[in-house]
């Protein structure tokens, strides 16, 4: 099954620092365009009122904020307004915090401190159906799945993917950018992301992190 897109027309920007509500506006504008709706709420309470209100498709959530946890808030959204879909936005990178979101519902991962062309690029892949997570996230979820025993595989019936497209897995499972992977092959980013979109039909995944731990467990990852 292929991803659901999502039409960014209506964003919520959760975050407290008044640089970094002006910083994530501009970046979705650029993303989501001119016509989109993009509101800011620096707490828990307003981030609510804006929920209950406009119903945003998105919301780029901070951990931190201040009365309360940007995941206790993502827990109500999957209550209150399932149909918004979150990101955290987080200088936090640590595994409990990570996974704590993630389970809460979030789709996504994205760290303050990169340049705004990666979180822009980052952000883009939700109208192609992605689930952004930073390279460093993505390697970290992974270091956290214990290392499959490869099962016997028919030959026949095992996803068949190109010498190109197993050289690209490799990389993702190193935690590589689509960016960094266009440089060490010398391709282009939108060729990558074709190989991605082949890799995830072939082995019927939807993120990175589950294409590493199919491909892994069918042993098609050294």
């Amino acid at each position: 099954m292929e991803p659901e897109p999502i039409q960014l027309t209506s964003i919520l920007v959760v975050e407290d620092d008044s640089a970094m509500q002006a910083r994530l506006r501009a970046l979705m504008r650029e993303v989501a365009g001119a016509e989109a709706r993009i509101d800011i709420a620096s707490d828990l309470a307003s981030a609510c009122a804006c929920l209950r209100e406009h119903r945003p498709v998105l919301a780029l959530v901070d951990v931190r904020l201040p009365d309360g946890s940007g995941i206790d808030l993502i827990r109500h959204m999957q209550q209150e307004s399932p149909e918004t879909q979150a990101v955290i936005v987080s200088a936090f990178a640590e595994e409990e915090i990570i996974l704590a979101a993630l389970r809460a519902g979030a789709i996504g991962y994205l760290l303050k401190d990169r340049e705004d062309i990666e979180l822009v690029l980052s952000l883009r892949s939700l109208q192609r159906g992605g689930s952004p997570i930073d390279p460093m996230i993505a390697r970290r979820i992974l270091g956290m799945v214990p290392a499959a025993t490869p099962s016997p595989v028919d030959a026949a019936t095992a996803p068949q993917l190109s010498v190109r497209e197993r050289e690209i897995l490799q990389w993702v499972a190193q935690g590589l950018s689509n960016r960094d992977i266009a440089e060490r092959a010398n391709l282009s980013r939108l060729t990558i992301e074709g190989h991605t979109k082949n890799i995830y039909r072939k082995l019927a995944v939807k993120s990175r992190t589950a294409a590493v731990h199919e491909a892994r467990t069918l042993g098609l990852l050294e």
